[in-house]
């Protein structure tokens, strides 16, 4: 049987959901940032992604695997916008390019929470140089979540550096959890029983975080128990029916200030 084409997202909270896969002859794995995994599927360049949550309203028709998602419910540590003025002074934002959900997010509390209507700028994800040019930026993933923003450097040395991290704001604004990224493809792409090897990965890999932690940061042992941490306090590997009001909030928020064109409905193998 030809092996199923996963595309899945290389950062730290990824990695409970393919524990094992790679050791399984029916999936092959390749490790990208968000956004190249969107693109790998919009472009049939992969069968299955863990896609960026807003992306499977760009793409498709696409399918999710139930049960099976990135999520936080509550401070996720690792999506943040860091600001030099007041949020409600904040006139333009630097984009991390590596993000697709995360920028539909910070574009949604924009209109929906911060009430404010800040000029985007797309760079790649050096803080520094973000704030160099903007008044906040976002930061995703591993950047984010080992980033001390207290000792940056910047070139204005009297301004100091707020994280604002935009699962809790979320939460917040909401009462209800944020779905950052699930696996999703085309009809089809896989079996009921690739859905079950998927959910089985997850649910090994749920429960390896202090392994996973030691693994990923094997060249840097300082940062394990934060991983570690990270793993078990703020990441979440479920898609119940919480999770799904949640998506389903966002993509109506998404669809009202204009980032879709519309809120679409889930569909699931």
């Amino acid at each position: 049987m030809t092996p199923v084409r996963l595309g899945a997202v290389g950062y730290l909270n990824a990695r409970p959901l393919v524990y094992g896969l790679d050791a399984l002859p029916r999936f092959h794995v390749r490790y990208d940032v968000p956004s190249e995994c969107a693109r790998l599927l919009h472009e049939n360049a992969i069968d299955l992604g863990l896609i960026p949550s807003i992306e499977y309203l760009r793409g498709g028709p696409y399918r999710i695997v139930p049960d099976v998602a990135i999520v936080s419910n509550g401070p996720v540590a690792s999506v943040a916008l860091y600001t030099t003025k007041p949020i409600e002074d904040v006139r333009s934002v630097a984009m991390d390019t590596s993000s697709r959900t995360s920028v539909a997010l910070t574009q949604v509390l924009c209109t929906r929470h911060f009430k404010i209507a800040p000029a985007v700028v797309h760079v790649g994800p050096d803080l520094t140089e973000m704030l160099a040019r903007c008044d906040a930026a976002l930061i995703i993933g591993d950047i984010a979540l080992l980033l001390d923003h207290r000792t940056l450097q910047l070139r204005d040395q009297k301004a100091q550096v707020r994280k604002i991290d935009l699962g809790e704001v979320w939460q917040s604004l909401t009462g209800l959890p944020f779905v950052y990224a699930f696996w999703a493809g085309r009809p089809g792409a896989v079996t009921a029983e690739d859905v079950e090897a998927l959910q089985r990965a997850r649910d090994a890999g749920r429960t390896q975080s202090e392994q996973i932690a030691q693994q990923y940061f094997a060249g840097t042992p300082a940062h394990r128990e934060i991983g570690a941490r990270y793993l078990r306090d703020n990441i979440q590997y479920h898609l119940g029916k919480p999770e799904r009001e949640g998506l389903e909030a966002f993509y109506r928020y998404a669809a009202e200030a204009g980032v879709v064109e519309s809120a679409g409905r889930l569909e699931l193998y």
